[in-house]
């Protein structure tokens, strides 16, 4: 006897995310869904849309795909999608009220730190950088009453700090206040924060889920579709950080390989980490899949099937040789970004300037879908030439 449909298991994410949840399209029976470019949409002859949609900047069908198979990923009940990272994450910030207070990680993005700074505090946002790693410290910097939101990026760009998700939402939840999370580099293949505790999960899309250096987009996917979320929904249709419809078009033909570009760049990035961690001209190795590293035991907890593919390398001879690292590999590009298929590498203090808290001999990877060994190799190559030319880095200063 056959069996009914509820009892034909529910396919895998990795499954979902490759078929794009499996929907074929209603008239023409095509695998591949259409791009929609129309921005506007007829009304009915009562002046009312049956079809829900009025105009593309919040109705565009182009959108509903990758939105819906997001949602099921993160374990999420809706899903936005906007023009880049920065304008999902500031979306959640500029949907709190003047005289909010927000507690954030100390480690973060630096475009959106410098945001915080620069713009979200003159507006009235009452922000607080923190440790997040250490819990007692963000415990304490809860104001019950008054924090409405605490937002984390784990791992934390660049030195990959792990925040306990699971710990950061109790003591976020007992203040009363919203844990939104931003998870672009570990992904919903690594974790799904969500099921974590957090309310918000935010993604810079350009990265890891489009992952080919050819998109520019952002998300925020939610627990619940609560009186927040819909001000969020509102700043989006209102303030028009829209992404355009090609570009979602090709966000969902990313998506369909997440798993296995994750997955890989993951097992590369392990074995790069553990190849330099005891290398001679390398004082540092930054990555939470090493069991040496800080927050190695809440990464094995939280990050399932691996440690995703950044990792940082401090050079020992401090920061003109990191800079001149850099400046020799062959086969890794010199780019700002991650997440791509191609491997990046760069010296974040330079483009962060001189008030940036990263070490002047930090190197940020982005280890891409090459083979491991061919990227050894150009690691190797370079230091040992910037080795040469800044001499024993066993006599030159760490860099700060």
């Amino acid at each position: 006897m056959s069996k009914n449909n509820s009892e034909i298991p529910v396919p895998a994410h990795e499954s979902l995310a490759a078929q794009a949840l499996g929907k074929v399209d209603d008239v023409t029976r095509a695998l591949v869904p259409p791009l929609h470019l129309s921005t506007t949409y007829e009304r009915d002859g009562d002046g009312g849309y049956r079809s829900g949609r009025g105009y593309t900047r919040p109705h565009n069908p182009t959108y509903d795909e990758p939105e819906s198979l997001l949602s099921v990923l993160e374990g999420g009940t809706d899903c936005l999608l906007f023009s880049s990272g920065m304008a999902a994450a500031t979306a959640v910030f500029q949907s709190l009220l003047p005289g909010d207070h927000v507690v954030a990680s100390k480690v973060m993005y630096w475009a959106l730190r410098s945001w915080l700074i620069d713009f979200a505090m003159s507006w009235g946002l009452d922000v607080e950088f923190v440790d997040t790693t250490d819990l007692q410290a963000l415990g304490g910097a809860m104001r019950p009453g008054s924090t409405r939101l605490v937002w984390i990026e784990t791992p934390g760009n660049p030195t990959w700090d792990i925040t306990d998700i699971a710990a950061a939402a109790d003591i976020a939840h007992a203040a009363h206040a919203r844990l939104a999370v931003d998870s672009t580099v570990a992904t919903p293949v690594l974790t799904r924060p969500l099921d974590w505790g957090a309310d918000l999960v935010m993604h810079s899309a350009t990265k890891y889920l489009n992952g080919h250096s050819d998109v520019l987009a952002g998300a925020l996917v939610c627990r619940e579709k609560d009186s927040f979320w819909n001000r969020v929904r509102a700043w989006r249709r209102d303030g028009g950080a829209m992404l355009g419809p090609f570009e979602a078009w090709l966000l969902l033909r990313g998506l369909r390989t997440l798993f296995v570009r994750v997955r890989h760049s993951s097992q590369s990035a392990l074995q790069i980490a553990e190849h330099f961690a005891q290398h001679p001209l390398v004082s540092h190795v930054l990555y939470p899949g090493l069991p040496t590293f800080a927050g190695h035991e809440i990464a094995a907890r939280q990050m399932q099937g691996g440690f995703g593919g950044m990792l940082s390398i401090r050079v020992k001879a401090g920061g003109a040789a990191a800079v001149s690292t850099a400046a020799n590999v062959m086969l890794i590009k010199r780019a700002t970004s991650l997440g791509g298929v191609e491997s990046l590498i760069e010296h974040r203090a330079t483009v962060e300037g001189p008030s940036t808290p990263v070490p002047q001999d930090l190197l940020r990877l982005s280890i891409g879908l090459e083979t491991p060994a061919d990227l050894i190799n150009d690691l190797e190559q370079a230091l040992d030439r910037a080795h040469h030319v800044h001499g024993d880095p066993a006599a030159a200063p760490m860099g700060g």
